[in-house]
């Protein structure tokens, strides 16, 4: 029996790194971290809504910030894509189920396994603005049957993490990546981990 979602009713969008949207696409994770965009307005992150579509980024992706046996992936985003791109494609909605906020350097790096970022990826988004928690967000990804291209607008540039997709978005079907016994099972196991 699956639990009953449906899809954005808006088209709010997070930005997300491609290779971390394929990886949460491919059931390789189910957790995403975050801590604000340079230029967000509060200068933190804060969860707009727990539904969203993924907007994958490419630019500002480093290879050597992701581990080595994730490399494929990164290298699968790459295929095809070039600077001079005038289209994005949209292939997943998020669901966040859980937003835990994480100051403790000693669990960030027990979160390790579950997650394709090396240490230093981790560590400099612990850091980065001391003073604020890192968000640890618990994501249920969701394919959607139909893909839709977008044009990439001048508003979507930039570093904040959120943005409205200017098209609207067709209402098509989707599925969820992984099952919800899947899921519930991997979320247990993580949040053991934190809460010890």
């Amino acid at each position: 029996m699956s639990s009953r979602v449906e899809q954005p009713t808006s088209t709010l969008s997070l930005k997300e790194w491609a290779v971390a949207v394929k990886a949460l696409g491919a059931g390789e994770q189910i957790i995403t971290v975050r801590k604000g965009g340079l230029y967000e307005e509060t200068r933190e992150f804060k969860l707009e809504n727990n539904r969203f579509y993924l907007y994958p980024t490419y630019e500002h992706q480093k290879a050597e910030l992701v581990k080595p046996e994730y490399q494929y992936l990164l290298q699968a985003t790459l295929e095809g894509w070039s600077a001079d791109q005038s289209n994005v494609t949209i292939e997943y909605f998020a669901e966040v189920t859980d937003d835990v906020e994480l100051m403790d350097e000693e669990k960030l790096r027990a979160l390790s396994a579950y997650h394709i970022w090396t240490d230093s990826f981790a560590d400099v988004r612990l850091r980065w603005k001391r003073k604020l928690p890192l968000h640890i967000l618990f994501i249920r990804m969701y394919r959607l049957e139909q893909p839709i291209s977008i044009p990439i607008d001048e508003a979507y540039k930039g570093c904040k993490s959120w943005h409205h997709l200017l098209p609207e978005l067709p209402q098509s079907g989707f599925q969820p990546v992984l099952s919800d016994e899947q899921y519930a099972q991997q979320k247990a196991t993580i949040m053991e981990m934190l809460n010890a």
